[in-house]
């Protein structure tokens, strides 16, 4: 369930990133996708 949410984000910043949608909202998520990568890959969870 974590990747999905990080893959969706990821994809929501690239077409911010290249379409100009969203502002700064998008990398703020972007970000809270990498903070929640790290945790789940420090605990060593599984799908």
């Amino acid at each position: 369930m974590i990747w999905t949410i990080i893959l969706v984000l990821i994809i929501l910043w690239l077409l911010g990133f290249f379409g100009g949608v969203g502002g700064n909202l998008i990398h703020l998520l972007l970000v809270v996708a990498l903070v929640v990568l790290i945790v789940d890959l420090v605990r060593g969870s599984r799908f």
